[in-house]
């Protein structure tokens, strides 16, 4: 019998360690490292640094090696020619203009590294959302499974009043019903359940049937003081921050257009080798320099400053306009904090009074002194009551979440 239980013991424990309770920090660090929106945004970030370069910018020395053989015939004699060499080309000076290329590279590192953090800070949101929204519906499971309870003590009641001829069949079928309308709550309410799940798993970047369990229960512990919110929020914002990132991006690209008016002054240097039918040959170092002065170009550079101006222009507005939408969302979040607070304070006490009146009109069941439908009526309430608080818990930890994405504080 050894090996019997054995096997029962290790399926018990094998069902109990895929069911592990996930917590929110689980899920964060999951999502960190396998959400695929993350990893997009942390390879574009990476693209964004190995662009910035000295080199990328035009400050370093082109280098080549070439090398060619000709076949000249004629009618005296017949040539070979074979040429060889090493060139080096370097731009000296250009008007400034790869110092600000350069500067140009390092705003689109630091902008990538804002967007992946913005990318960070999005899903973050959508992680906690998604699993306290796992939690909101196990806890409407849970108020379904207590107005079960209630509703079968309720049954049993009528039942032995029916047997007495103390009440009217009616009533006893009507309790019935109500419970069997309560079971398939129950069945449905699961069914979200899995759903919700499943949605978490995807953000997560795990298999759909991947199985958890999550906590009880929504935890608060965030207070701020409003002042200093609206105070820092333009210097954390990753939204305002990135479209900061862009005008800058955009002054220096008209800077760029801007030095394209300057001449440019290269050096160039080789060793080159020149051989004809293995018997002449000449060979040595060559040095020279050229000057290109931009005199006419049909209007080129000029088009290209008033667009670049243009650009600047519609950054500054994105910027500005980002910046009020950002506001807006701030305190339109602060507002729904304070309000889901005070929701929830009243709604806890509304809730518990509601539970003791059910209780009471059951014990007047028994005792004779109410009617189902008095029953009924404190039934509902509570279940209302429930599904509101356990709304405003949700809310209130959605209202929480977002005032830390919009500050960048997750």
């Amino acid at each position: 019998m050894k090996p019997f239980f054995l096997l029962i013991f290790l399926a018990v424990f094998s069902i109990v360690d895929a069911q592990s309770v996930l917590t929110v920090d689980d899920a964060l660090r999951i999502a960190l490292k396998n959400n695929y929106g993350i990893l997009i945004a942390g390879n574009d970030a990476a693209s964004s640094r190995t662009n910035n370069t000295i080199g990328n910018a035009g400050m370093m020395p082109n280098v080549s090696i070439s090398g060619s053989s000709t076949f000249a015939p004629s009618n005296a004699k017949s040539y070979k020619i074979v040429n060889s060499g090493v060139e080096l080309s370097w731009t000296l000076f250009d008007g400034g203009k790869m110092f600000v290329t350069k500067n140009k590279l390092n705003e689109i590192q630091s902008l990538g590294e804002i967007q992946f953090k913005d990318k960070v800070l999005q899903t973050q949101y959508a992680v906690i959302s998604a699993y306290f929204d796992i939690v909101r519906q196990k806890q409407q499971l849970n108020s379904i499974n207590e107005i079960i309870n209630y509703n079968k003590t309720l049954v049993k009641i009528l039942q032995t009043s029916f047997d007495g001829g103390s009440t009217l069949k009616s009533n006893l079928l009507q309790a019935k019903i109500d419970l069997n309308v309560y079971t398939e709550n129950a069945i449905n309410q699961q069914f979200t359940i899995n759903a919700a799940k499943k949605y978490l798993n995807e953000l997560l970047s795990v298999t759909p049937d991947s199985l958890f369990e999550v906590s009880d229960s929504i935890q608060f512990s965030f207070s701020f003081n409003k002042n200093e919110l609206l105070q820092k929020y333009s210097s954390t914002n990753t939204s305002i921050l990135a479209f900061q990132k862009q005008m800058d991006i955009a002054k220096l690209g008209l800077k760029e257009f801007s030095r394209s008016r300057f001449p440019i002054i290269s050096f160039k240097g080789g060793y080159n080798l020149s051989q004809i039918d293995n018997a002449s040959s000449n060979f040595g170092p060559q040095f020279g320099g050229s000057i290109s002065i931009p005199l006419y170009q049909s209007g080129k550079i000029r088009r290209q400053i008033s667009i670049a101006k243009l650009d600047v222009q519609s950054a500054e507005y994105d910027l500005e306009n980002t910046k009020l939408q950002v506001k807006n969302d701030l305190l339109n979040a602060i507002t729904q904090f304070e309000n889901q607070q005070h929701l929830l304070a009243i709604e806890k006490e509304n809730n518990a009074l509601t539970k003791e009146n059910l209780e009471i009109s059951l014990q007047r069941m028994k005792l004779g002194q109410t009617t189902s439908l008095e029953v009924h009526l404190a039934q509902e309430n509570f279940v209302q009551s429930c599904t509101r608080l356990i709304n405003f818990e949700y809310n209130l930890k959605i209202a929480e979440t977002k005032l830390k994405q919009l500050l960048a504080m997750m």
